[in-house]
């Protein structure tokens, strides 16, 4: 297969008429400055495939929900665990499939799944353990994108001055009450082509000290994957109780280092952040996430600068755009320091390409033998005419995406999804689960 784009970002940086050439989910070469010859023509723009770094599928249902009272993340956790106690396998899977298809028409090519909804009401197992994440597996496969399924531990029902606590109804759904059962469950799970298996600490909220060193030997080789000090509660909770910082109980277990992940990482003392720098810890931002919640702006330059590699993820999915994350990355840092071009374009797509941190480290770059991922991102967009294509992430959004190839397979196409019209289908999935019982 070939295909021939007018623009493209590739690893060197922007470039003219290039040729794309792949064989077997991989490109064979990439070449600039050749002739179309044949090849299928792409709109605008080129980009490697994005890599959604943070995703919770089901909190999708909550977008357009949780705006008519204020309040704050805590208030809107509420209703995220209503969500959670409506769900099944069956309807995880039509809502997860309809997420991850709007994901690809917005440029994901590999999601991580922070997958916490792991048991039937009350807590009690499926037939299959694993059912939901099945059901994950199902609907990632369906909607055309690779997946990381992050099996998340979840042991406790929140962390106080005097410990942590129990936990309530609707968590019984997301424990297996005992670190070693978790690990068990999770040692049940197998890989596919599309699917890697990673592990998570939900946060040092929900997994006391002493069971952070089993996950991190459950995920040895693997990512793993953490909340971390999204918000101020809990580093004065951490604080009160175990005398550290959320970052210092990680690194007291062992827990840091290049093949972690941590999310939000938004309230940090300076130590955090060298601890996080030095220990090559890639910190995951979720910049729409945030600001939804009311979470805070982050350090991410000061990050950077200390040797902790970013990424991005939707989080919550109040947005699913990937362009606009990155884009509010650097706003963000515009407004705390009233300056601009803290992030390069060049740095932005690196960020927005983190596959490496999920596990897929021959993904996220236009370059020969790495796996076959493009996103085509129109020039001809009431947004983007006149952009320059080497700046185009600083105009475009998801809407601009024309094209998504995945492994060498074409997933969008004029900015349409292989599974038809995606907003009927999140509205088929979303709607059932806000009608009264």
């Amino acid at each position: 297969m070939r295909w021939f784009a007018a623009h493209a970002l590739l690893p060197g940086g922007p470039a003219r008429d290039v040729t794309f050439e792949v064989d077997a989910e991989r490109f064979v070469a990439v070449t600039p400055d050749s002739e179309p010859a044949g090849a299928d023509l792409l709109p605008g723009v080129v980009l490697p495939g994005l890599a959604n770094a943070h995703s919770h599928a089901f909190h999708r249902a909550l977008r357009g929900r949780t705006h008519d009272g204020g309040g704050d993340f805590w208030t809107w956790r509420e209703r995220m665990y209503a969500v959670a106690g409506r769900l099944d396998p069956d309807s995880y899977l039509a809502l997860a499939r309809a997420t991850y298809a709007e994901m690809a028409l917005a440029g994901v090519t590999t999601v991580g799944e922070f997958h916490y909804l792991h048991h039937g009401p009350g807590g009690v197992p499926y037939d299959d353990p694993n059912a939901m994440a099945e059901s994950l597996r199902q609907a990632a496969s369906d909607a055309g994108i690779r997946l990381t399924l992050l099996d998340t531990c979840y042991l406790a029902g929140g962390l106080g001055p005097n410990g942590h606590l129990p936990l309530d109804e609707v968590q019984q759904r997301f424990s297996d009450h005992d670190v070693t059962r978790w690990a068990t469950r999770v040692g049940a799970l197998t890989e596919s082509d599309g699917m890697r298996v990673g592990v998570a600490a939900h946060s040092v909220r929900a997994v006391p000290r002493e069971g952070l060193p089993t996950i991190a030997h459950a995920g040895a080789g693997r990512p793993l994957h953490a909340h971390l000090s999204e918000q101020p509660a809990e580093n004065v909770a951490t604080l009160q109780f175990y005398g550290s910082t959320p970052t210092e109980v990680l690194a007291q277990a062992g827990v840091l280092g290049p093949r972690t992940t941590v999310v939000h990482a938004t309230h940090l003392t300076g130590s955090d952040i060298e601890a996080l720098g030095g220990s090559r810890t890639t910190v995951c931002f979720c910049p729409t996430t945030e600001r939804d919640l009311a979470d805070g702006i982050g350090p991410a330059s000061r990050l950077i600068e200390a040797g902790a590699p970013l990424s991005l993820g939707s989080d919550q999915h109040a947005v699913i755009d990937l362009i606009e994350e990155g884009r509010a990355l650097e706003m963000h840092e515009r407004l705390e320091s009233l300056q601009r071009g803290h992030f390069s374009a060049s740095q932005m797509l690196t960020i927005m390409t983190a596959h490496d941190s999920l596990g897929w480290p021959d993904a996220g770059r236009l370059e020969a033998g790495g796996r076959a991922d493009l996103v085509a991102v129109r020039l001809d967009s009431v947004r983007t005419a006149g952009a320059d294509p080497a700046q185009v992430l600083l105009a475009a959004t998801a809407a601009d995406v024309d094209t998504v190839v995945v492994d060498g397979r074409t997933v969008v196409s004029g900015g349409r999804h292989l599974l038809g019209d995606v907003g009927a289908l999140l509205g088929r999935s979303i709607s059932p689960l806000w009608q009264q019982p």
